[in-house]
């Protein structure tokens, strides 16, 4: 996969955001909420810039796995500690964090929509305690449609799941709603705010069949993407996800920021807030360009032929 560029908008510091967490002698201390995998490159690009963990640096974890109230109850946990910096992943855990504190450092990664979403007022002075990145940028629906529609032609009808209970979701239904018809697309929408609703969305799809599913990052769908993936395959269906990790666990096709590149700036942010930096100061980012992964294995078992223009200009194709 190559790793693609993202706006580098963290200026020069401003003025220290009390107290400096990178002072002589102080251990820094960093809450993670819900870690896993993804967030491997966060402490790695951590370590590149000098933090030892033991020696320089603390994480304080605390899992939610993606529950609202849990995400409320380890917030405030660790804005209780204090932690230096909060760390968070997806707008639900950055709602979570904001709630529990107006004054910690927190630093968001891979929000869909931080303005629409109310986590900050602006792009380029987020204001506040909170800075960090959106994994969406402005037309990003109308790409992957594209996108769709390249690669299957014949797509006439789509359906996507979402979660009325995750903000970003609700700015990608209303984007899809605008884009669908310009692609002569119909729109179906599946509802599934807990897991317990994913037997009801299957059912919706055996019985009112689309052409294509598209999926977002909601913490609740990821933790059910095993059994979306195995539905779609076992019924034909083509699927477009918002993950890499998706394609190479057997999904079809992704148009996304690059995970790990959030994670990375993540990092960045982090570093600059420790060294004194107001969060409020830093611009948030939102990705120039996606990466478009393929899985060729897929595409064969469900009877997709994708164009050899699409194929050469894939970022990443799983065999």
């Amino acid at each position: 996969m190559r790793r693609r560029d993202f706006i580098a908008l963290l200026g020069g510091a401003a003025a220290a955001w009390p107290p400096m967490a990178r002072a002589a002698g102080k251990i820094a201390r960093v809450g993670i909420i819900d870690d896993a995998p993804p967030w491997q490159p966060f402490r790695q690009e951590l370590r590149d810039l000098g933090y030892i963990e033991g020696r320089n640096i603390e994480f304080e974890y605390r899992r939610a796995d993606g529950v609202p109230e849990r995400l409320d109850e380890v917030s405030r946990e660790l804005a209780r500690l204090p932690v230096d910096v909060i760390a968070t992943y997806g707008t639900p855990a950055a709602q979570a964090a904001q709630r529990a504190t107006r004054t910690v450092p927190i630093v968001i990664i891979g929000v869909g929509d931080p303005i629409g979403t109310g986590l900050v007022t602006n792009f380029a002075r987020p204001g506040d305690n909170i800075t960090g990145n959106s994994i969406l940028s402005a037309d990003v629906v109308s790409k992957r449609l594209q996108v769709l529609k390249d690669a299957i032609p014949s797509v006439s009808r789509i359906a996507l799941l979402w979660n009325p209970d995750n903000a970003s979701n609700i700015a990608i239904l209303q984007e899809t709603q605008k884009a669908a018809p310009l692609f002569h697309m119909t729109l179906d929408l599946l509802e599934a705010r807990t897991p317990d609703n994913f037997d009801s969305v299957f059912a919706q799809m055996s019985s009112n069949r689309p052409d294509a599913l598209l999926t977002t990052n909601d913490p609740v769908h990821q933790s059910q993407m095993g059994r979306v993936i195995d539905f779609l395959a076992k019924n034909r269906i083509a699927g477009m996800f918002q993950l890499r990790q998706n394609v190479a666990d057997g999904g079809l096709m992704a148009y996304a920021a690059s995970v790990p590149d959030l994670f990375r700036r993540g990092a960045a942010y982090v570093d600059k807030i420790l060294r004194g930096t107001k969060p409020g100061d830093l611009p948030i980012e939102q990705p120039l360009t996606f990466e478009l992964i393929v899985n060729l294995k897929t595409a064969r078992a469900i009877g997709v032929d994708f164009p050899q223009a699409l194929l050469a200009r894939a970022d990443e194709v799983i065999e």
